[in-house]
């Protein structure tokens, strides 16, 4: 601009302004930018909020708000504070390639650290359109980017119901779709409390296992690598967090992998003892508490943690099939400020494009089953 705008010769900035400083100031703007109401609060704008910009992020909630009628940002603190010590407030529940990325700090014992893993079902699986349909009427895409967490259980709800779907029987299909208390057992798929059956459960926790390993293997470090790198090498700041990035995205994978092996082992001992299966009082079905996420049912499975378009993967494919490529994509994420949810709607017209394709193919699959 400063070299083709007729005006920029009248600039005082023209002889002195850099490439360096320019993407310092870009760096400033986009990693403090917030989205705050216009005054009429008909939209949202963009903002730099300087004083509280300056407080740094810890664990807690989300204690900001903006106060339409005094147009400022109000921000509770999380604890008492002495005069000198720092303050802090909590950014969001964002994962550290988040932070890393948009933030550019990398922050320890992050307790919402994720690592996102694409999933679908593929189009040539014989029980597509049933599989299709059963995720359509709990609000989940037969494709979708869900995150393996650092807590216990490192699954949330929408991904335990979407693996359940996707290692369902053609018998477990059809009791969700046409049998007996279809639409309760719709609700019940993201409960960790009331299993399909131990042979789902079985299948689900043997593909997340071999799946979280397959990811591991794509690394070219170990976590002890990393670890010995980190206590032996002088390294810049950068180099410092990319390292803690790709660690803390092993360890979680790690935990996962010996999460779903500890769950599959669970319930193979399950099915080996014949145990019942837990039954739930269909009056009761609204109360239930959901173990997984936090959440209670009945739960309509519409906010993920991310959607994208992508490959579908058989679960053959999954745990047999070298895995070539990181199947991660952490930082895609818009949101450069803290205090909106990082977590967006699904696209609507795509999501109702593909439950009515599912319903169209589905009609003609059930119309055999009939038969």
């Amino acid at each position: 601009i400063s070299q083709t705008h007729p005006n920029a010769s009248k600039l005082p900035l023209k002889d002195s302004f850099t490439y360096d400083d320019y993407r310092w100031a870009v760096s400033s703007v986009m990693t403090r930018q917030n989205q705050i109401p216009t005054e009429d609060g008909s939209r949202v704008t963009l903002a730099l909020i300087p004083l509280w910009d300056m407080c740094n992020h810890t664990n807690g909630l989300i204690t900001t708000g903006y106060n339409l009628e005094d147009d400022r940002c109000e921000c509770v603190a999380l604890q008492d504070f002495k005069a000198g010590e720092q303050i802090y407030i909590f950014y969001g529940t964002r994962s550290n390639a988040e932070f890393v990325i948009h933030s550019g700090f990398f922050f320890d014992n992050n307790s919402h650290d994720r690592v996102k893993i694409k999933l679908g079902v593929s189009k040539s699986d014989r029980l597509y359109a049933m599989k299709a349909e059963v995720l359509a009427r709990a609000g989940i895409p037969t494709s979708s980017v869900f995150a393996l967490h650092s807590t216990e259980p490192p699954i949330s709800a929408q991904l335990l119901a979407f693996l359940r779907v996707f290692c369902m029987s053609e018998e477990e299909l059809k009791e969700h779709l046409i049998g007996e208390h279809a639409i309760d057992k719709i609700f019940t798929l993201g409960n960790s409390e009331f299993p399909i059956s131990w042979d789902n459960e079985v299948k689900l926790w043997t593909f997340l296992e071999a799946r979280a390993s397959l990811l591991l293997k794509t690394y070219k470090t170990t976590v002890e690598d990393d670890k010995s790198f980190l206590e032996t090498h002088d390294l810049t700041s950068h180099a410092v967090m990319a390292i803690k990035l790709r660690l803390g995205e092993k360890e979680i994978l790690e935990k996962a992998v010996k999460s779903a092996a500890a769950s599959r082992e669970y319930y193979t001992k399950q099915m080996a003892d014949g145990a019942p299966l837990p039954k739930y009082e269909e009056s009761n079905i609204a109360l239930l508490e959901n173990t997984v996420a936090d959440s209670r049912l009945p739960i309509v499975l519409r906010n993920l943690d991310d959607v994208e378009d992508q490959g579908d993967l058989k679960i053959d494919e999954a745990i047999d099939a070298e895995v070539t490529e990181n199947g991660f994509v952490n930082g895609e994420n818009s949101l450069f400020n803290g205090t909106k949810s990082e977590n967006e709607n699904l696209n609507k017209e795509k999501s109702n494009r593909e439950t009515e394709d599912a319903k169209e193919s589905f009609s003609e699959s059930t119309d055999e089953v009939k038969e």
